[in-house]
């Protein structure tokens, strides 16, 4: 009954927040759902401390360190510990690694994968500009594809295939919601279009500032949204390779990813002007369009 509790803790902290796509959505397989929701949680806060930024740095990665040394800790005892919530950290904090230790044990999942997100976390504190593409590729290998294969071992799946396919898909979400929140982030300090595409476009950092996309920021953003398209085309093999309600989710995930970036190519990259997203009202044709489905490419999963 307290690991339960634990599992409803994360899945109401998950509904709180803003997402493109729903967290352990009922689309899931029903004995998927509390697993993802206690990962999300335990990445969730992970990203609300490295993103205060009324918080000196060395105080957010104090808090990234304890945040690790209890996952290691509920890892190793299968089921978390009964700590008082620490400063700053939410009231469910307790639950998030009572919840995450028992799903660490029950999937077997690699507590690498969950040290790889908290690295990347560390680095949003300390990394506000990637010079090259290979750097932001390695920071999405890191903050975003490990989400991807966690999932895939929550559904029982372990195949290489599998996982270098779920690294495109995830991969090309993140650079995704990037070029939507430029804005956003931005603001925050950070830019996530490597500079080495930003000066061979010609654009000039100081023009955000003025809230302008100019022809060569908007030539930037054309250059590294094609790459993106580029691995989502990669990413649909993970969308065929997994069976039952897992494969409607990751198709309408895949979809919903892809329309973004369409609406963002559309309106020529400003999001200044206008934040391309995700309604309601989108939820019929992404429906409609995972249902009439193509596989173009079959991915062996039968290491599962």
């Amino acid at each position: 009954m307290e690991v339960k509790a634990a599992y409803a803790a994360c899945a109401r902290l998950a509904r709180r927040h803003y997402e493109n796509f729903p967290v352990a959505s009922r689309l899931l397989p029903e004995a998927m759902r509390p697993h993802v929701a206690a990962i999300y949680a335990f990445a969730r806060v992970a990203d609300d401390f490295a993103d205060e930024g009324d918080r000196a740095a060395a105080d957010r990665l104090a808090r990234l360190d304890g945040w690790l040394e209890r996952l290691h800790a509920c890892a190793a005892h299968e089921g978390g510990g009964q700590w008082p919530p620490e400063g700053g950290e939410p009231a469910e904090a307790p639950l998030i690694f009572q919840a995450l230790g028992a799903t660490v044990g029950d999937c077997q999942l690699p507590v690498a994968l969950l040290d790889d997100l908290l690295s990347a976390f560390c680095q949003d504190v300390t990394v506000s500009r990637y010079a090259t593409w290979a750097d932001l590729l390695d920071y999405c290998r890191r903050s975003a594809n490990p989400v991807g294969r966690l999932v895939l071992r929550i559904a029982g799946y372990h195949a290489a295939g599998l996982d270098e396919a779920s690294d495109c898909l995830c991969t090309a979400l993140q650079l995704t919601n990037f070029w939507q929140d430029l804005k956003r982030d931005w603001r925050r300090g950070r830019l996530y279009v490597p500079l080495a595409d930003v000066e061979a476009s010609g654009a000039r950092l100081g023009d955000l500032d003025g809230r302008a996309l100019t022809p060569a920021w908007r030539s930037a953003l054309g250059c590294v949204a094609a790459r993106t398209r580029s691995l989502f085309r990669e990413g649909r093999a993970v969308c065929d390779g997994v069976g039952g309600r897992l494969r409607l989710e990751l198709r309408l995930t895949w979809l919903g990813g892809h329309r973004i970036l369409d609406r963002l190519e559309k309106v020529a990259f400003d999001v200044f002007a206008s934040r391309p997203a995700l309604g309601l009202r989108d939820a019929p044709l992404l429906l409609w369009q995972a249902f009439r489905w193509r596989s173009r490419t079959v991915v062996t999963s039968n290491e599962r």
